[in-house]
């Protein structure tokens, strides 16, 4: 796509349909005319291509009317439960893990057993009467006049058999529950039963179900004589009796199968059920609940798109892609309720196609990582079972999100790591795909030949100094004020000067800029910046002539000022002028022009879900490509505070971030998250950013990236960030045992001459003590390759602790 990524103006922070989109006009490479770009015919003609790890495309069925006759294989992922869960858990089939049990399996075993059989002989005890003084609270709390006297007393009539059978039951149920309860059987359950997975805990639920209604059944448990031994049938009449008879048996059973069908999970196990095989009944049913029917468009009487969309969802001729786009421009339509016909005639036209993006483009070419576009999610690896993770974490997915994405994510690791092919590129991967379901804006920066997915992935790619390249970077980010372009430009040129004032340097500059734009309608290029900082007389009067020709009075005292200043000890000029020199390269000739009619790609669009790359001229020009990234840095700090619609997530992915970090920059990573907006930062160590800098960083940042082979320097300031945690340790002294008496002397002189081993005794102290979570020396000396420890938080303030990922794990 041959376009500046200027989109229709999206109103009330949703997209809207694709008649409304208006497309940018094609942007000319910076010198000659532009080459012919690739056409990719086969990704625009037909439905995108899925890879393995995403929803795939079902056997043709051709044209449907009504109901489709089969279930795709993408209603079927699109039914699969995805439950709320903590920051960076992949919720797609995702299975809380069950309570843990800190003893030994023997033990557990053991105390069920003790349990079960102690429970038992109470409970037959007390039912013939054994336990003594266990009737006392039934005679105390009920009148004389029910009971026969005596030592044990009998009931009179049926008003003392219906408290005694009550009594009964509530005590059977009470010593169930208190030797449950003393012997762990719901630990056991978990441990041995639903730890196995969901259906082992349904069956046994089941079972329990079934030997409770045996027991009902044979009368061992009181519950017939009590619910039906004290009806007035007589009274009731044939028709009545029966009727009452009826319900009650409904309600006792109901209560048996309602209990044992929350401890089966039985709920769950038919959600798995239908997201794992829907059966062509259930397609004919028409589950109102069912995401593949779009009950959102059914609840706001669009019944006829969403008959034509669960017909392209059900012959798998939509992708997780249209599904999300198609869900973004309804929520448009709710908003503003005037795009309502374009969003029906749309969908009626061209059924999953429809409210395309303005590319056409409906997937990428190639994906490399799995993606839930349902809630926005990307996994990234898997949490693995080492005893340092939490227990509920470990074996979960590790996923990433906007709502994660929007604290802004630090990761550190040297060459080699995985930083690029592990991390960067799913991210920038699943941002993509967001933007090609007006969800998000991207911006992937890196160097030439970075691994950030081919071109046909983006909408806008621009090579600064690359002769092929069809677009341009505007050098003051698109703003039309001399002040904030002056303190944008300062900050990319000297903001990495430790001893440079970026503040006089935005003086200096506006004083140049603000003069230039006021005479010549634009900004200087590079060149002729070059030439104001340097002081070149022949361009200084020319714009002299130039203002006082347009009476201009004002912009000539700031000229007058910038020549008073000149020769002032600390004067940023020169520097400015030095780095300047740094674009002012035969390399980059023709780039950065603002005297053409083109329209170079700026931050400004970042209203517009648009996806683009920056490929800096790393190798060749290695001081120049981190100005442009400081540059980039600063226009996106500035561009995303300053949008009106901030309904996209807005996001900037650095592949290397080295010496790019200004203080300035760090300070506006902190008002991202309110910004709906986020930033990935990628470092081969922690020296690449001033020392001042790196605490402010770690505070700045949600999310921390510890790869493996970070140095122990690195790895202390991570443990800093993470700090501390309470953990129980359990000390052991062992003490030598003296015998006093002959006999024991002897045994004991047999024993150590058995073992060779004196005979001790022990004792444990078990304490709590305050411990990182981890340190320095672990993250440098003992993560494996492909291994990093993650923290993460959420912009809702949740945060989750340091855990050890396998990065790259699909399952």
């Amino acid at each position: 796509m041959d376009t500046d990524g200027t989109y229709g103006h999206s109103q009330g922070g949703q997209g809207e349909p694709p008649d409304a989109h208006a497309t940018g006009a094609r942007l000319p490479r910076p010198a000659g005319p532009p080459p012919a770009r690739p056409a990719h015919a086969p990704l625009l003609a037909a439905a995108p291509p899925r890879p393995a790890h995403a929803p795939g495309a079902s056997p043709s069925a051709g044209a449907y009317s009504g109901r489709a006759a089969f279930d795709s294989v993408f209603a079927a992922w699109l039914r699969a439960p995805r439950p709320a869960a903590e920051p960076g858990i992949w919720r797609h089939g995702y299975v809380p893990a069950p309570a843990r049990y800190e003893g030994t399996t023997r033990s557990l075993l053991v105390r069920v057993v003790i349990a079960l059989l102690v429970g038992f002989v109470c409970w037959r005890l007390f039912l013939e009467g054994g336990l003594p003084f266990m009737g006392a609270p039934l005679h105390y709390f009920t009148p004389a006049s029910w009971w026969t006297g005596g030592y044990e007393p009998q009931p009179v009539d049926h008003r003392g058999l219906a408290a005694l059978e009550l009594y009964e039951l509530f005590i059977s149920v009470g010593m169930f529950l208190f030797f449950a309860r003393l012997g762990g059987w719901r630990s056991a359950f978990d441990h041995h039963v639903a730890a196995r997975g969901p259906w082992h805990r349904a069956l046994a639920a089941t079972a329990g179900g079934a030997v409770v209604v045996a027991l009902i059944e044979n009368e061992v448990l009181p519950v017939y004589p009590l619910v039906f031994g004290h009806l007035p049938y007589r009274e009731l009449g044939n028709v009545a009796g029966s009727v009452i008879t009826y319900t009650l048996y409904g309600v006792v059973y109901a209560l048996v199968i309602v209990v044992f069908a929350r401890l089966g999970g039985w709920a769950d196990v038919r959600a798995r059920v239908r997201a794992s095989a829907g059966t062509a009944s259930d397609a004919d049913v028409g589950d109102p609940c069912d995401p593949a029917e779009w009950p959102q468009l059914r609840a706001a009487g669009l019944d006829e798109s969403a008959d034509r969309l669960a017909a392209e969802a059900y012959a798998g001729r939509m992708n997780d892609v249209d599904h999300a786009r198609i869900r973004r421009a309804f929520e448009s339509v709710q908003v503003d309720p005037a795009r309502r016909a374009a969003f029906v005639a749309s969908v009626r036209d061209n059924g999953a196609a429809a409210c395309a993006h303005p590319s056409k483009a409906r997937d990428l070419p190639l994906r490399t990582a799995a993606h839930d576009l349902v809630v926005a999610q990307v996994r990234i690896g898997g949490v693995t079972d080492a005893e340092s993770n939490p227990y509920a974490r470990r074996g979960t997915g590790l996923a990433l999100d906007p709502a994660v994405l929007g604290t802004s994510v630090l990761a550190v690791g040297p060459s080699g790591a995985g930083k690029t092919r592990l991390l960067v590129r799913p991210v920038v991967e699943s941002l993509a795909l967001q933007a090609l379901a007006g969800q998000a804006a991207l911006i992937a920066v890196g160097a030439a030949g970075a691994e950030l997915g081919p071109d046909g992935g983006y909408d806008v790619v621009v090579r600064p100094g690359d002769p092929a390249s069809v677009h341009d970077l505007d050098l003051y980010g698109g703003t039309s004020d001399a002040d904030e372009a002056a303190s944008l430009l300062a900050e990319a040129f000297v903001g990495d000067l430790p001893g440079t004032d970026t503040r006089r340097a935005a003086t200096a500059l506006a004083q140049l800029l603000g003069p230039f734009r006021a005479a010549y309608g634009r900004f200087p290029g590079v060149a002729e910046l070059r030439e104001l900082l340097d002081r070149v007389p022949g361009p200084i009067e020319a714009l002299r002539r130039a203002l006082d020709d347009a009476g201009q009075q004002a912009m000539l005292r700031e000229l007058d000022a910038r020549e008073r200043q000149r020769d002032v000890h600390g004067d940023p000029a020169p520097v400015l002028a030095d780095r300047v020199g740094l674009l002012d390269r035969p390399a980059f000739h023709g780039f950065f022009d603002t005297s053409s009619d083109s329209r170079p790609f700026c931050l400004r669009s970042l209203e517009h879900p648009v996806r683009v790359r920056i490929d800096l001229p790393e190798r060749a020009h290695p001081d120049a490509s981190r100005l442009l990234a400081r540059l980039l840095l600063a226009q996106f700090n500035a561009s995303v505070a300053a949008r009106t619609d901030r309904s996209l997530f807005a996001f900037l992915a650095f592949d290397d971030a080295s010496q790019t970090l200004t203080p300035q920059t760090v300070r506006g990573l902190q008002r991202l998250r309110s910004a709906h907006a986020g930033v990935l930062l990628t470092l081969r160590t922690l020296e690449e950013v001033p020392e001042g800098l790196r605490p402010q960083l770690f505070g700045a940042v949600g999310c921390r990236f510890a790869f493996s082979g970070v140095t122990t320097w690195d790895g202390r300031q991570f443990a800093e960030a993470w700090g501390t945690e309470l953990v129980e340790t359990r000390d052991v002294t062992s003490r030598q045992v003296y015998a006093e008496r002959p006999l024991t002397r002897l045994l004991h002189g047999v024993r150590k001459a058995i073992s060779g081993k004196e005979v001790t005794t022990g004792a444990v102290t078990v304490r709590q003590v305050e411990r990182e979570r981890w340190s320095a020396s672990a993250l440098a000396n003992t993560l494996p390759p492909a291994h990093a420890v993650v923290s993460l938080a959420a912009v809702t303030g949740e945060r989750a602790a340091p855990v050890l990922v396998r990065l790259g794990q699909k399952n």
